[in-house]
């Protein structure tokens, strides 16, 4: 990726801008989640939504690349260092890297569990997984995409006090008041009721081209 005014280049696994004028810096990290639409809807019901009328040709909800995720190989057109065996190359990850410390939870693992509580560079985070949202890279239509699951992640406090998380059959609680918690970190009902969790940036990748950058990820349940 480039920029226009400098045309420098720029890695999107993190922001920084490896050639070019601009080579060395590094663009800010927003917190940004890939959930089902569902659940966006639900949250934000006059929430904005960008046009699928482009004017082009290639429609958004098309995918160009069908079955990419459930290649089991090497990754289709990679070329890169050796990519650690402790997942699968294609797993699907969701990547917290904070106080120095980078960290990968397997989207298996997380759908398993349905919660992680953990702490990541002396931070208490927490990490949500709930079903439905699509696979984009699946079938040719995003919206046909098999079930892949959301991945979210907080900071596991609330004015000052640790809260820690559990999955129930009645959705997703926290221990010290009951209160429960939907995927986007907002409690919905409870004596907490209202109140928003921190989002983290936790970046979806798969296991393959987050490794080629940080090695050394510990990798949670491994």
């Amino acid at each position: 990726m480039y920029d226009r005014q400098t045309e420098s280049w720029w890695q999107q696994a993190n922001g920084e801008a490896i050639a070019g004028e601009l080579a060395g810096q590094r663009l800010p990290l927003y917190p940004a989640v890939l959930v089902a639409w569902a659940d966006f809807k639900a949250a934000h019901p006059q929430g904005r939504v960008l046009s699928r009328e482009t004017g082009y040709r290639r429609e958004y909800g098309r995918n160009p690349y069908v079955g990419y995720d459930a290649i089991r190989t090497r990754p289709f057109l990679y070329e890169g260092p050796e990519i650690p065996a402790t997942l699968p190359a294609m797993a699907r990850v969701l990547t917290l890297d904070l106080g120095g410390e980078a960290v990968a939870y397997p989207f298996e693992a997380l759908a398993r569990e349905g919660v992680v509580n953990d702490t990541v560079g002396g931070v208490p985070v927490v990490v949500f997984w709930q079903a439905g949202a699509a696979s984009a890279l699946d079938d040719s239509t995003v919206a046909m995409g098999r079930d892949v699951g959301a991945a979210t992640a907080f900071v596991a406090e609330l004015d000052g006090r640790r809260l820690t998380f559990r999955r129930e059959s009645t959705g997703i609680h926290d221990v010290e008041t009951g209160s429960t918690w939907d995927v986007l970190g907002r409690a919905v009902a409870g004596e907490l009721t209202g109140r928003q969790l921190t989002p983290l940036v936790g970046i979806n990748h798969f296991w393959f081209s987050w490794a080629a950058f940080r090695p050394e990820t510990r990798v949670y349940g491994e």
